[in-house]
């Protein structure tokens, strides 16, 4: 295994971490139990995974549950995240949303579900519309400084919401978000328009999920093969949105990479997403240690200049305005890159050439 900064914080995480969805039996991800469970969260550590990443709302709670009693006696190994913001009642609207109330309230019943006296990293699980940022934010404050929780991150935001709440932290000397869990793949790379280069320049970790976009990319899937049963994308369809006749295309380069480094199409998207340097931690998930094992293999991967070519080039999304014209004056049209960084300065006008959807 390998490691890397979790974010602007000093703590080291794997550079792969397990997710936990598929504990428990209400979200239909894996339905493992408790036995199941306790398998896969040792197997997990002990192959040098050292960031378990679950969420309150995962089966409504027994994820936390099952995750807690699994880390009986071995909890200090672990950098342990869980996230809070969605519904966790059918009946009592108020416990939802990222108000002062409904986090003092999940947070102890997390802590409780973990059998933990704190949280490593306390994720807001998305942007909340109805509750004042400053409330949100202070409240995370004052979890961190009460000793509950230690680091503190956002998910699913977009790059406004996140500048807006770094920006405000700042100017409040509040507790700032060290990470950003977000939805990332090869299939699915809409989040290089603006959220990438915001995390880069304000040191957020990235902590990607789902990045094999919902098993699309685990190579079993193509034209000619529709999903075959008892897999995620065969019961739930696709659980992140892409264009699947685009993706098609994306699984056979991926594929073809994965023929040269005698490697599955699983390790091969997981090793470019790894080839991120802005990447703290990719989450991935397995109902069987032999996946798990699989897909741990992606980090031993090097990927050479023409793999990462042949990658990017068949998933580029292109660059919508502003970023193309951002692009176009910085790299383009600046002389000072010339001087600076002969090598990167582009002479030609990037907007015949970035401006595109087509692999």
């Amino acid at each position: 295994m390998k490691y890397r900064k979790l974010g602007n914080s000093g703590v080291l995480v794997s550079s792969l971490s397990l997710g936990t969805m598929q504990f428990g039996r209400a979200m239909k991800m894996g339905n493992l139990d408790q036995e199941q469970t306790e398998r896969m969260v040792r197997f997990a550590i002990d192959g040098g995974i050292n960031l378990i990443d679950t969420a309150d709302v995962y089966s409504r709670g027994e994820s936390e549950t099952l995750v807690g009693a699994a880390l009986r006696g071995i909890r200090d190994r672990v950098i342990l995240a869980t996230k809070a913001r969605l519904p966790m009642s059918d009946t009592d609207f108020n416990n939802s949303g990222a108000s002062r109330r409904n986090l003092m309230y999940e947070v102890e019943a997390s802590l409780r579900r973990l059998q933990t006296d704190h949280i490593d990293l306390y994720q807001i699980h998305g942007w909340d519309s109805l509750t004042p940022l400053e409330e949100t934010l202070r409240t995370l404050d004052d979890l961190v400084r009460s000793g509950k929780v230690r680091y503190i991150g956002l998910s699913n935001y977009l790059a406004w919401q996140a500048a807006t709440a770094l920006g405000l932290a700042e100017r409040e000397h509040l507790t700032k978000y060290v990470t950003a869990q977000m939805y990332y793949s090869l299939v699915g790379r809409e989040l290089e328009h603006e959220f990438v280069s915001f995390a880069e320049y304000h040191r957020l970790g990235l902590l990607v999920w789902s990045p094999l976009a919902g098993g699309f990319l685990s190579g079993k899937y193509d034209r000619q093969h529709s999903p075959p049963p008892n897999t995620r994308f065969a019961e739930a369809g696709r659980f992140v949105p892409f264009d699947l006749e685009r993706g098609y295309g994306i699984i056979e380069a991926v594929k073809a990479v994965a023929d040269r480094h005698a490697a599955t199409a699983a390790q091969i998207s997981l090793a470019w997403l790894l080839s991120r340097p802005f990447v703290s931690s990719v989450i991935i998930a397995a109902r069987t240690t032999e996946r798990l094992t699989e897909n741990m293999r992606a980090v031993d991967i090097e990927l050479d200049p023409q793999d990462l070519e042949e990658l990017d080039r068949v998933s580029d999304p292109g660059d919508p305005y502003p970023k193309w014209m951002v692009l176009q004056l910085d790299e383009a049209e600046d002389p000072r890159r010339r001087v600076l960084e002969p090598t990167r300065f582009r002479r030609k006008d990037l907007r015949e050439t970035r401006w595109s959807t087509e692999p």
